[in-house]
């Protein structure tokens, strides 16, 4: 591929949240970053300066919406005004992580859908296009009215197990929940595995409660798979389960390394050997220990905006690596 892409109206901006991921994913597209600051005023008021021309151009903006999120999705709300007001041709949200997306029902009367409030507050502000990772329920692009891209991150997750030779009979997918399985079932599909499936029940938020294993553990090697994880809590103990259980060795996966309050220190105290996590969420120096593994969602985004900006089909990266290497 050539360093430079041939269109001069696709355009990449990235906002505070991400900017390693933004220039890997600008890097696989074949263009600059754009120009813009966004800084905040001492009451926190967040200013945004766009420093170049995007009048006619097709604009992808690269956020997550990880803590601190509310200053995070303030930010790209604002950004996506300024960019409507500059008379950009298409605004194209690219939301590796979806904050918020663990409200997407009301799970007890009274409650928000927050998940949904995000989706209608993207649009009024004038999104054209949504682009995000392994949402948390699939059922949130429903949320929306504008086309929304799902990216899938079990090719790449697969990939690294597969490179380390972690696949066949011997290997069972492990979803450390019921809402886990169809996951678990993707990438077991990729190394060729059966899959178990924990049992929990969880007595209030970031508290979980390991019940009882359904499938064979016993003398295989256990590979974990979430969505994110946040406190660790569910994945550890889920982790410890499997070794108690008979596992030879458990590894653990997730797409969004959210990593809050004790879950580093619950990592590296878990059974888990290595925690392999993607890139949609930037882990700063001082949050990485040695268990962690982490792989770039860097050409798989790439790959989506500029089949996106051509009008071809993203589905194909659904399916094999091959296709996001390309």
């Amino acid at each position: 591929m050539s360093n430079h892409y041939f269109d001069p109206r696709l355009k990449i901006f990235a906002l505070n949240s991400n900017r390693p991921l933004a220039e890997k994913i600008a890097a696989a597209v074949g263009v600059e970053l754009g120009e813009c600051t966004v800084k905040q005023f001492s009451d926190g008021e967040i200013q945004v300066n766009i420093e170049e021309s995007i009048r006619g151009a097709h604009v992808y903006i690269i956020q997550s919406t990880s803590s601190p999120v509310n200053d995070n999705l303030m930010e790209l709300l604002i950004m996506i005004d300024a960019l409507k007001r500059a008379s950009a041709k298409t605004i194209n949200v690219v939301m590796p992580y979806y904050g918020y997306a663990r409200q997407d029902r009301k799970a007890r009367s009274r409650e928000p859908i927050t998940a949904k409030l995000v989706a209608n507050m993207l649009e009024i502000a004038g999104a054209d296009r949504m682009v995000t990772l392994d949402l948390h329920a699939a059922q949130i692009q429903g949320f929306f009215d504008i086309p929304v891209d799902h990216l899938m991150g079990a090719p790449l997750i697969a990939n690294y197990f597969l490179e380390k030779g972690i696949e066949g009979d011997d290997v069972v997918v492990v979803s450390p929940d019921h809402g886990g399985v169809t996951r678990a079932r993707k990438l077991a599909q990729f190394l060729k595995t059966p899959i178990a499936i924990i049992d929990k029940r969880r007595p209030k938020a970031n508290v979980a409660e390991v019940m009882n294993i359904i499938g064979h553990v016993e003398g295989k090697t256990c590979v974990l798979i979430d969505d994110m994880i946040d406190t660790a809590g569910t994945i550890t103990l889920a982790a410890n389960a499997l070794k108690a259980a008979g596992a030879k060795a458990v590894y653990a996966s997730c797409t969004h390394p959210v990593l809050s309050g004790p879950a580093l220190q619950r990592i590296q105290d878990s059974a888990i050997e290595r925690l392999v996590v993607t890139d949609s969420i930037n882990l700063p120096a001082d949050r990485r220990i040695d268990k962690i593994d982490e792989i770039s969602v860097g050409k798989l985004m790439g790959e989506a905006i500029k089949r996106i900006h051509e009008n071809k089909p993203v589905s194909p990266l659904f399916e094999s690596i091959a296709n996001i290497e390309k």
